[in-house]
């Protein structure tokens, strides 16, 4: 393909130092990517027509003073394109422009994070670029309407128009834990991703104590977020014991929504419980 080029570079620069003196090529100044179009040319016998851009070549034989018809698809991919007639005392070059296609026909999207905790503000960001069906990027202004529907069934939606082809944005993740349905859409065209939501960190932490023979049993209520999601199996709850000078911790995973321990009963110690930055209630034991 390289070699082809090269050879087809040297023939326009012939052409290019020997322009034709009457007007043997006609053709539009501009197409959409993948439209048919045609080129007129002028004059009898004859010739060869080039239309060659980067990455794309188009060699054809002609009669001349015929119309060559290209079909749509011929022509796919974006950018400046130079046409050149040659043979038979024609020896002529133009240029052809050629535009993304006005229909969209891809978004390339990408949502980040793939995981994150519920209730965070502006913590889901979308983003896309717009393509046409030749995966040529769509410069001028299209809409994107971004949508996040929660395990709810809520859905946050934001429209946004694009610049030089990119969109994005930023929404709230949702209130409950699961999978958020994160959709980009523009025209019938729609790309999908899911965004995992856990629960965000403890909002209250309560515990009871009762005697448990030598020992003090401590537990306490079943630990929740602020959006009222159980804290998953497995998150750590220290419990602290101050007696007398002395202290005692005990980190324990909660089990089932909660979390238990014993710990050596101390008449007069004060007893707290925290998981993260949260701190729960104090219990003074007095048994």
């Amino acid at each position: 393909m390289r070699a082809g080029l090269t050879i087809l570079a040297a023939t326009f620069a012939v052409a290019a130092a020997q322009p034709g003196a009457a007007q043997n090529l006609t053709l539009p100044s501009s197409i959409a990517a993948g439209s048919a179009f045609t080129v007129q040319t002028q004059g009898s016998g004859n010739g060869t027509l080039y239309i060659v851009g980067l990455g794309q070549a188009i060699k054809r034989d002609v009669q001349l003073g015929s119309t060559v018809f290209f079909a749509a698809g011929s022509l796919y991919g974006a950018g400046q394109y130079t046409v050149v007639l040659t043979g038979a005392g024609a020896n002529e070059t133009e240029a052809l422009t050629v535009t993304p296609s006005p229909d969209p026909g891809a978004v390339s999207f990408l949502a980040r994070p793939s995981r994150l905790p519920v209730g965070l503000q502006d913590g889901i960001t979308g983003a896309v670029y717009v393509f046409d069906p030749y995966k040529n990027l769509i410069t001028k202004p299209e809409n994107v309407s971004f949508d996040l529907t929660g395990p709810d069934g809520k859905t946050q939606t934001r429209t946004v128009p694009t610049v030089l082809g990119a969109a994005w944005t930023e929404l709230d993740s949702t209130a409950h834990q699961g999978n958020d349905k994160f959709v980009a859409r523009i025209g019938s065209v729609a790309s999908t991703r899911v965004v995992g939501q856990v629960p965000g960190d403890p909002c209250s932490l309560k515990m009871t104590a009762s005697p448990a023979g030598q020992d003090v049993r401590l537990q306490t209520d079943p630990i929740r977020d602020c959006s009222g999601n159980a804290i998953p199996d497995g998150t750590i709850v220290t419990f602290t014991e101050n007696y007398r000078g002395g202290e005692s911790t005990v980190d324990v995973p909660i089990k089932r929504g909660i979390a238990q321990v014993e710990m050596p009963a101390h008449p007069g110690a004060t007893i707290s419980v925290a998981s993260g930055v949260m701190m729960g209630n104090q219990i003074r034991w007095e048994r």
